[in-house]
Order: structure tokens, then C-alpha cells, then sequence
């Protein structure tokens, strides 16, 4: 019996062996730390595709820029076959495909339930995936998901409760021309810095103010230097995951729905991770003395009334392509918000 059990064990070590070897393996990076919710998303990934394919995928993550220090570097690492997989920005993926950044034009998306049903349109995403492709060969998007709740003002010497109030302030943006446009049509002064450099460009006060979601500012400690944040929301943080189009397409028709299914389950985490953890970083926010401003609709209208030139310049500005997509972004929000509208006549 003791050698049928150590011939049958050694046959399962090297059947394990033989399966690591034919294994695919993916190599996945990311920007931010271990404690972030796109490492934790991931290991949602790497669970499903390791357990769901019996082996046959295996996910090696790679994060905090360990392999690649920015997100134009590590979409550059995709499409050059070197990393298989990358979260990036919506607004990251208009430096590929221009009328993308039509979908981070202030005040458009309302709220969670429009925001996830738009990028939650299967059509919407294969239709933005090949447009992607086509500009920017082996890049391809996989889907569109929440990547730490709402962009809103977060200032560290006066609140923001009017737009006026943006006036003359050093607000900290991304590189995206949109977000820099927005702060500069409240005669604030928009200020890009690299966000491994924001805590201490606050903490400096080389700016007066950033433009982040509650989650980010707990999770990179900038209430040690932010006073005040106003939930004005003025737009939606979708985060753009990106995948190697011929790592995607070597594999069998199998192997493509496991992928698939990592990835609506890790979509689902990162849908519900912001709202999971709202409560906890607001509180945490008030422990150190922060304020928080919850403006009102009519408030809330003032500075979408505010920003509305920006919109309308980029709409102007646009070639036909970007006129078409911005259009039909539009056309989406309004889609689900009547199908949203139409739930709450039914629960009622």
C-alpha cells in the first residue's frame, strides 16, 4: 500500500509539474500598493482563473510600479507584449483614441446606477474596444469599472461650496486636458502632479486642493493635510482595464470564458469596493477634523451650469468621430436613466 501511495503521488507531482509547465501564464501590473482595491480586485482575477481552469492559467501581479512606473509606460508594456494586463483611466485611453475623453466631461454621469449601466452595456464596451484596437494594435479593453467612487474638490485652506469659491486656488489635477479645463473655467489654477508626488505636494502646499474620490484621499493619507471636501461629483473615476488583444486570443474558446468570468467577478468587486467602504473613510475623514459639504441639487446645478463651456468647447473642438461618440455617450446616460426611472415606477 505504501508504494502504490508513493507511485501515485509522484505520478500527481509530475502530472502537476507537467500542467505547471503547459500552463498560460498572465502577467499582470498595476501602479499602486498591495493594500489598494485594484491589487484586491485582482486577487479576485487570479483566484477565479487559477481555480476555474484547473491550472491551466496562472496570474503573476506585479504592482506598485514595479515593472513599470507610469500608466503610458505600462500601456506601452501591453502593447508591446510585455505585460498582459493594466488598469488605466478613461481618460488614459484618449491619448490613444481621442473621443474617449468625451466620456470624462464634467457632470454627465449622474450618479452609481447610470454610470454602471453604461459601462455595463456589453454593446457600448465592444464598440469603444475596437476603436481602442484599431488606434492602438494589441490594446484591448475589457471593461469599464469603478476605480474609487467620485472626483470632487478636497481643499485644504476654505471650502468649495460655490464655483466661484475655485477662484485663484491651486487645485492638484491629472494630466487629462478635460480635468485641467474644468478647474481652469472656475479661474482656479489647475496644477498636474504624478500621484505618488500629490501627498507631498499637499502636505507642501505646492496646491491647495485635489480632485479625488473619499477612498483614495484615506488610502494615501491626504486628510493629514486636506481640511474640507465638497461632494459636488463631478465625475465618475471609470477605471479602463486593459489586456493583451494576442495573450486574449491564443486561447482556446474555454480557456477566453474563464477570463471573461475573472473578470465580471472582479468587476463586481470593484463596483461595490467604494461603496463598501464610503462610510468608514468619511468618518476617518472627520477624525482628523475634516469637513465635509454635501451640496444641494440647486448647488449641485450651479456648477454643472458653471462647467458647461467646457463640454461645450470640447463638442465644438471635435471632429466628426468625436461629435458622433460624445453623442452617443449622451444618448446612453439617457437610456438608462429612463430604464432606472422606469424601475422606480414598478418598485413604487
Amino acid at each position: 500500500m505504501k508504494k502504490t501511495l508513493l507511485t501515485l503521488a509522484t505520478t500527481a507531482a509530475l502530472m502537476a509539474s507537467g500542467t505547471a509547465l503547459a500552463a498560460t501564464e498572465f502577467n499582470v501590473v498595476h501602479l499602486t500598493s498591495p493594500d489598494s482595491y485594484n491589487h484586491q480586485s485582482l486577487l479576485v482575477f487570479k483566484n477565479h482563473l487559477e481555480t476555474r481552469s484547473n491550472g491551466e492559467l496562472t496570474v503573476k501581479i506585479y504592482g506598485s510600479g514595479q515593472l513599470c512606473g507610469s500608466g503610458k509606460e505600462c500601456i506601452a508594456g501591453v502593447q508591446a507584449g510585455m505585460f498582459d494586463y493594466f488598469p488605466t483611466t478613461v481618460s488614459e485611453i484618449a491619448y490613444y483614441w481621442k473621443p474617449a475623453e468625451s466620456f470624462d466631461l464634467p457632470y454627465l454621469l449622474p450618479n452609481d446606477r447610470v454610470a454602471e449601466c453604461v459601462y455595463g452595456n456589453d454593446q457600448f464596451i465592444a464598440d469603444v474596444r475596437g476603436n481602442v484596437l484599431k488606434k492602438a494594435p494589441n490594446v484591448r479593453l475589457m471593461m469599464v469599472a469603478n476605480s474609487g467612487g467620485w472626483r470632487n474638490f478636497a481643499t485644504t485652506k476654505k471650502a468649495v461650496k460655490t464655483p466661484e469659491d475655485v477662484n485663484g486656488m491651486k487645485i492638484r489635477t491629472v494630466p487629462a486636458k478635460v480635468q485641467q479645463d474644468l478647474v481652469k473655467e472656475l479661474d482656479g489654477s489647475p496644477t498636474p502632479i504624478a500621484w505618488p508626488e500629490v501627498y507631498t505636494a499637499l502636505s507642501t502646499g505646492v496646491v491647495e486642493g485635489t480632485k479625488n474620490g473619499i477612498v483614495d484621499i484615506i488610502q494615501s493619507r491626504f486628510h493629514e493635510s486636506l481640511d474640507y471636501l465638497t461632494l459636488d461629483g463631478h465625475a465618475y473615476m471609470g477605471g479602463a482595464w486593459l489586456m493583451s488583444d494576442m495573450k486574449f486570443k491564443s486561447l482556446s474558446p474555454e480557456l477566453k470564458k474563464v477570463v471573461l468570468d475573472g473578470i465580471a467577478a472582479q468587476q463586481q468587486y470593484l463596483m461595490s469596493y467604494p461603496k463598501h467602504n464610503e462610510y468608514a473613510s468619511y468618518e476617518e475623514f472627520k477624525k482628523a477634523n475634516g469637513k465635509i459639504y454635501n451640496p444641494s441639487t440647486e448647488e449641485k446645478e450651479a456648477f454643472k451650469k458653471a462647467t458647461q463651456p467646457v463640454v461645450d468647447s470640447w463638442a465644438s473642438n471635435a471632429d466628426a468621430e468625436g461629435k458622433k461618440w460624445l453623442e452617443r455617450f449622451q444618448n446612453e446616460i439617457k437610456t438608462c436613466q429612463a430604464k432606472i426611472d422606469a424601475s422606480y415606477q414598478l418598485s413604487m
